[in-house]
C-alpha cells in the first residue's frame, strides 16, 4: 500500500471531449475515464479515440489516471484493452469482475498487447458472484492494484435499496474490503447518485472513512469537496497522529515497547497507522 491519494475518483464519459478537456483542472485526485456505462453505443469508437488522445496530450498533472474498458463479452472490449495498454494512462480498470481468471485474461491480454509492466489493473466489483468471488479475484495478478464498488448495479442485482446506512449493501462491501486489504490492495466506494443531496453525499463519505475505503467515486464534479475533505486527515488528526509517533520513539529509546497518550495504551500498531496518515496528508500537499 501507498500513501497516493485516492479521496475522489471522479468518472468522465469518454465521449464528452469537452468534459476531458475539463477534467485536467479539476481538483480530482483520480481520473476514470468512462468508455463503458456512460457512452452510447454508436459513440463507443469516438470515446475510445477521444480519450487515448486525451491521454496522450497530457496536462492531467499528478492526477492518476484509469481507462474504463467495455467488458470482453462485448463488440468493444478487446479493442478497448488493447488501445489501454500502450495508452499512457496509469491503470485499466476493467468492469463487472466476478471471477480470478477473468483477471488473469484481461492481464494476458494487456501483456500481449505491449503493456508496461507498472500499467495497473482495477477492476469493478458489481455483481453478487464478484463478491462472492472477492478473495480469489484479489490474489489474482500481480498487475492487480485496486478494487472499485459498483454499488448500483449492485443494488440492481440484490433487488436492494439505497438507504442511508446502506445496510442492504454492507456485507458485500466487507467482503470486498477484507479482501482488498489482505492482498494489499487500494479499494475506493461506489457512487452517491442524488446530486442534489449534499447532506447524504457527505454522510456516505463518512461512512466509507469509517468502513475503511481509500476514496469514492463521483459522477459529477460538484461532489469533489466532500469527498476530498472526508477522506483526507483532518488537522487534529494530523497533530494526534504526530504526537503518537514522538511518544513512541522517545518511549523505544528508553527501551519500553509500549507508551500512554492521553491516557490510552500506544503500540507499534497504532504507530503504523499514524505514520500512514502523516504521509498520506504529505502526498495531498504535494
Amino acid at each position: 500500500m501507498t500513501a497516493r491519494p485516492r479521496r475522489s475518483a471522479l468518472y468522465m464519459p469518454g465521449s464528452n471531449a469537452r468534459a476531458l478537456e475539463k477534467a485536467t483542472a479539476l481538483p480530482a485526485d483520480m481520473l476514470i475515464l468512462d468508455l463503458e456505462d456512460a457512452v452510447a453505443p454508436d459513440a463507443k469508437d469516438l470515446a475510445r479515440e477521444q480519450v487515448l488522445s486525451a491521454v496522450a496530450g497530457g496536462g492531467f498533472g499528478r492526477r492518476e489516471l484509469l481507462i474504463r474498458t467495455n467488458g470482453l463479452d462485448t463488440p468493444w472490449g478487446l479493442a478497448d484493452l488493447t488501445a489501454a495498454a500502450t495508452s499512457g494512462a496509469h491503470g485499466v480498470l476493467i468492469p463487472k469482475v466476478e471471477s480470478a481468471e477473468a483477471v488473469r485474461q484481461a492481464d494476458r491480454l494487456l501483456t500481449a498487447a505491449g503493456a508496461p509492466p507498472d500499467l495497473a489493473l482495477w477492476v469493478m466489483m458489481e455483481t453478487a458472484l464478484g463478491m462472492l468471488n472477492a478473495k480469489e479475484i484479489a490474489s489474482a495478478s500481480p498487475r492487480l492494484a485496486g478494487m472499485v464498488l459498483g454499488t448500483s448495479d449492485l443494488a440492481k442485482e440484490l433487488h436492494a435499496h439505497h438507504t442511508a446506512l446502506r445496510l442492504p449493501m454492507i456485507t458485500a462491501l466487507g467482503l470486498c474490503l477484507l479482501a482488498a486489504r489482505a492482498h494489499g490492495l487500494a479499494i475506493l466506494d461506489g457512487v452517491h447518485l442524488d446530486l442534489e443531496d449534499e447532506a447524504g453525499l457527505e454522510a456516505a463519505c463518512r461512512q466509507g472513512v469509517e468502513l475503511g475505503f481509500d476514496g469514492k467515486t463521483l459522477i459529477h464534479p460538484k461532489q469533489l469537496d466532500a469527498a476530498n475533505r472526508a477522506f483526507a486527515p483532518d488537522a487534529a488528526a494530523l497533530e494526534h497522529a504526530r504526537r503518537l509517533i514522538a511518544a513512541h520513539a522517545e518511549a523505544m529509546a528508553e527501551g519500553k515497547a509500549v507508551v500512554l497518550v492521553d491516557g490510552r495504551l500506544v503500540e507499534a500498531l497504532h504507530v503504523a497507522e499514524a505514520r500512514r496518515l502523516v504521509a498520506l496528508a504529505a502526498a495531498i500537499g504535494g
